[in-house]
């Protein structure tokens, strides 16, 4: 059997990424899985998901994959980079994975490849460096090093899903994993536009109050039924403004946090006890150097208490989301070749070292804070993390 990984977020699940999953498997033939690990309560642009993470696990359980694990929470408020770090390391800790599938505009394996050992370069470095030192944002500095080192090559660069191909395909590089990286042209939507079957498009539909019945599989329209119906969402950090605004205005220091860095924690600490809406929170603290999406990052790291030093050593544990019944044969042979815990029950967090315990005390408090988002106030009870267990498919 040969097992593909795919790093994601699903938020929501939607046709492209069923594509993504159907061509994973079409290349390595009908006697393959799919290890997912995805992102939890929290995504990576520095907000709430839209439903909570064990919904979205079941969205892909039913909709092609065979297991679900966890990226927890402060690996997915990181950078891109860090972000791709975590999520390759999970799946090289495993120890079953023979492929690492990724969706890209550019589709080309070979120039992605390519992209990422130039820029790993030490000349690509030093470019890097000193763009910096002139003000410009990380990203911006990195293309500049890529247009003069990779020429028109470099354009690969200037697109968010290859940006993040590039990343898994380094973080491979530096683990030593004996995944090979693979990739298929992404289909739909531009990344983060309104049109097509982008994540972005379904999340303003679902905020909007309907449900995009043609840009999602059926099961995974049946799960954001039994969600809206449950009141357990859609949500995002507005479902939750008050709650954030209070955290926000009680901190009085920021410099312990992800991202913070030249007085950016002080321009957050000012404006919180300022503003009166997280929008202009971050308008205000937003300068040419930092994108929005570092910004939401910080700001949901220091709402949640998360700390630089929680983020310095990868995952210390592997968490089951959901599964089927091949993805928990998988499991069984997961246990006898990785040396990182898999959890699937909560109270077996107890007998794991102090690290270990460390993050998943973070992860149950964001869990609490994530549920005040609900529109039902039945749904909002504290200690859910310690409660669920993952979701088990019937095939």
């Amino acid at each position: 059997m040969k097992i593909a990984g795919i790093i994601c977020e699903y938020n929501p699940f939607h046709l492209g990424h069923a594509h993504h999953i159907e061509m994973t498997r079409q290349a390595l033939g009908d006697n393959s899985a799919i290890v997912c690990v995805m992102s939890g309560n929290y995504v990576q642009r520095g907000d709430f998901a839209v439903f909570n993470k064990h919904a979205r696990a079941k969205m892909a359980i039913y909709c092609g994959a065979d297991v679900v694990i966890e990226l927890p929470t402060p690996y997915v408020l990181l950078s891109a980079e860090g972000f791709a770090r975590a999520g390759v390391y999970i799946l090289d800790k495993l120890g079953i994975c023979d492929y690492l599938s990724f969706g890209s505009e550019s589709g080309d394996i070979d120039i992605l490849n390519k992209a990422a050992s130039i820029i790993l370069s030490d000349k690509a470095q030093t470019i890097t460096r000193e763009w910096l030192g002139k003000g410009v944002s990380y990203a911006a500095a990195q293309q500049k090093a890529a247009d003069s080192l990779l020429g028109m090559q470099s354009d690969v660069f200037k697109s968010p899903n290859n940006v993040l191909g590039i990343e898994y395909i380094k973080a491979a590089e530096e683990y030593g994993t004996t995944m090979r990286p693979m990739t298929f042209i992404r289909k739909g939507g531009v990344h983060d536009s309104d049109s097509g079957y982008s994540a972005s498009a379904l999340r303003k539909a679902l905020m909007n109050g309907s449900i995009p019945l043609e840009l999602m599989p059926g099961p995974a329209v049946a799960v954001c039924l039994e969600e809206i119906v449950s009141g357990r969402g859609p949500v995002s950090v507005k479902s939750a403004e008050l709650a954030v605004l209070s955290r926000l205005r009680t901190l009085n220091e920021l410099s312990e946090i992800p991202g913070a860095s030249e007085g950016l924690e002080r321009r957050f600490i000012r404006y919180a006890a300022l503003e009166s809406s997280i929008s202009s929170i971050l308008t205000k603290v937003k300068t040419r150097r930092y994108p929005m999406s570092r910004l939401r990052r910080m700001m949901m790291c220091a709402v949640l208490g998360i700390k630089d030093d929680d983020t310095q050593k990868p995952p210390p544990y592997i968490k089951v989301l959901a599964m089927n019944e091949t993805g928990m044969k998988l499991l069984g042979s997961v246990r006898k070749k990785t040396e990182v815990p898999v959890i699937t029950k909560p109270a077996s967090v107890h007998k794991l070292c102090e690290s270990a315990k460390r993050l998943f005390s973070l992860e149950a408090a964001a869990t609490d804070f994530f549920v005040l988002s609900y529109k039902n106030n039945k749904e909002r009870s504290g200690g859910q993390e310690w409660r669920k267990s993952p979701i088990i498919a019937k095939e």
